[in-house]
């Protein structure tokens, strides 16, 4: 006989089609263009049905809604981490802590940059249903060159099998056939292929092409070696990640291997105004290229702790991420959020915070420049703008609700009250319980 149970609990799954709550008395950032304004958000189900002034509810609202006031608090759009890794190498409690972290501090959506895909999928499955508590996974399906699977991350999120050989993490050669290993990478429910190292120009160009032609995006580092940075963003992917690696559209020398990186000239490139880049972020402008910066990433406890030497490359790095990031900027190149790192795990709030401060204190972003990048760009960013990004109607109900004013002072994301993930609450006040 078939098991008709319905498996696992499901205790954070979204409400069911037709569970109306409308939220009222708050200021909402929508994420668009328009200005910040008081209304009132109504959710059914997962979705936003309508977001109108408080007038207009009376014709909107149906018999027997709930209602949540939040009291004159601020709403943003549910922020997006667009860099994470939970699962390199596997290690389901703590990824499951990061999730838990990470949705009670307002994130409700993330891009995993290719991990061990076998948890990876599971977890996602498992955010998504309810099983657990998280942000909505969008997670990658990783190609590069032979050489790069002697890279020890490679096997430690293949164990059991052979890196360079699975769909999630493939060896790309001239003999490879591009149909099938594209097929392939789908067939993992990966929302994008990432294009990581040791690839030239014209195999970049070459995936890029067969995974469009197959309705997934690409994700690539922002110089795959020997593949430069104005290649890659001519090859036509859709996002490329880590502003640092755009450096070397300036290298005095060809480019060749991800191990043999040619120095980068930190005192042209940290004057924030060098041509060669001023040519490559117009054309990341006029082609939609998203940048997922993961500008704070240097700043961070991980690179600045390896002694004095590590810490005066991470500064370097730093200024230069701030340099480049900040004229990136200034050119109009849309930058997503991403972080590629996470805070200790005692620490109350995720790396996501971090960056946006960066952006802030270091980038010459407004508060609501650095909140579109953590909202609508990072949804462009995932593939996912159609979805979530912006409190409108129809969109997902993905939203944070803070006490105080990220429009004001960034710094005011560590007041957030409550997350509304799929239409489901994670009250803070709930995480700190639970610490």
């Amino acid at each position: 006989m078939p098991d008709e149970s319905h498996g696992a609990p499901t205790p954070y799954a979204p409400p069911a089609p037709g569970a109306v709550t409308v939220y009222r008395g708050a200021i909402v950032f929508d994420g668009t263009d328009r200005p910040p304004r008081r209304a009132a958000i109504v959710v059914d189900g997962e979705r936003i049905r309508h977001v109108v002034d408080e007038t207009e509810l009376p014709a909107v609202l149906p018999d027997g809604a709930e209602t949540v006031d939040l009291d004159g608090r601020h709403v943003t759009p549910g922020l997006i981490d667009a860099h994470q890794h939970l699962a390199t190498p596997p290690d389901r409690p703590r990824a499951e802590a990061v999730l838990r972290r990470l949705v009670h501090s307002g994130v409700t959506a993330i891009r995993d940059m290719a991990d061990d895909v076998r948890q990876i999928g599971d977890l996602a499955r498992a955010t998504l249903v309810g099983e657990i508590p998280g942000p909505d996974i969008h997670y990658a399906a990783l190609m590069a060159g032979p050489s790069f699977f002697d890279d020890v991350r490679t096997h430690q999120v293949t164990r059991g099998a052979v890196a360079g050989q699975v769909p999630w993490m493939q060896a790309v050669t001239p003999d490879t056939d591009l149909r099938i290993a594209v097929a392939l990478a789908r067939g993992t429910h990966a929302s994008a292929i990432k294009v990581y190292a040791d690839l030239d120009a014209a195999t970049v160009a070459a995936i890029t092409a067969e995974a469009h032609r197959q309705s997934i995006p690409v994700w690539a580092h922002a110089a795959v070696f020997p593949a430069g940075p104005r290649e890659v963003v001519e090859a036509g992917v859709d996002t490329v990640s880590h502003v640092t690696l755009l450096a070397h559209a300036c290298a005095a020398q060809p480019l060749t291997t991800y191990r043999d990186k040619p120095p980068i000239d930190y005192a042209r490139l940290t004057a924030g105004d060098d041509p060669v880049l001023a040519e490559l972020f117009a054309l990341m402008r006029r082609t939609g290229t998203v940048l997922d910066a993961t500008a704070a990433l240097w700043a961070s406890a991980e690179m600045t702790g390896g002694g004095p030497e590590a810490a005066e490359r991470a500064r370097q790095n730093s200024d230069l991420a701030a340099a480049l990031t900040a004229q990136a900027h200034r050119a109009g190149v849309p930058i997503a959020t991403g972080t590629d790192y996470e805070t200790p795990p005692d620490d109350p709030f995720p790396a996501l915070h971090e960056e946006l401060a960066f952006l802030v204190d270091r980038c010459g972003l407004t508060p609501e420049d650095a909140l579109r990048s953590a909202t609508a760009v990072g949804a462009r960013s995932a593939g996912a703008q159609q979805l979530r990004g912006t409190v409108e109607a129809g969109r997902l109900a993905d939203f944070a609700v803070f006490d105080e004013d990220p429009l004001q002072d960034i710094k005011h994301l560590r007041t957030v009250h409550l997350t509304v993930k799929r239409g489901r609450r994670h009250a803070r006040a709930d995480f700190e319980a639970g610490r």
